[in-house]
């Protein structure tokens, strides 16, 4: 066995590249997507229990912190979405060298914040 090899255990020294920071962001909105989904459920189960829940549940909505959930959430989806198009794309063969992998990251961003910007704006 080789000792001398080089180790690198201090995590905040590495630097990714674009594509391995898009893809991260992938699976981080995919793991609060996968708790949402608990959050989103309980909401559409009191929003059709009867027309009183249902008012109430938008008069909660209406609460900035909840707003802020709801918004979070949207911008997990969106983004989660986008990526998945383009790790799809990319199973079709479409992106896969290096330079396609940034090009396609960088889209992949710049697509992730505009849908981001725009499910604030829906939200508020």
């Amino acid at each position: 066995m080789n000792s001398n090899r080089p180790t690198n255990l201090d995590l905040t020294t590495i630097e990714l590249p674009l594509p391995g920071k898009a893809s991260i962001l992938h699976r981080i909105s995919g793991f609060i997507l996968f708790f949402a989904v608990a959050f989103m459920l309980c909401a559409l189960a009191a929003s059709l229990e009867s027309a009183e829940s249902f008012a109430e549940l938008k008069s909660v909505f209406d609460n900035g912190l909840v707003k802020f959930i709801t918004w979070g959430i949207l911008s997990a989806l969106g983004y989660h979405l986008v990526a998945g198009v383009k790790h799809l794309l990319m199973d079709m063969g479409i992106g896969e060298t290096k330079e396609g992998g940034r090009t396609g990251a960088i889209i992949t961003l710049v697509l992730g914040v505009i849908v981001i910007v725009l499910a604030g704006v829906w939200v508020w």
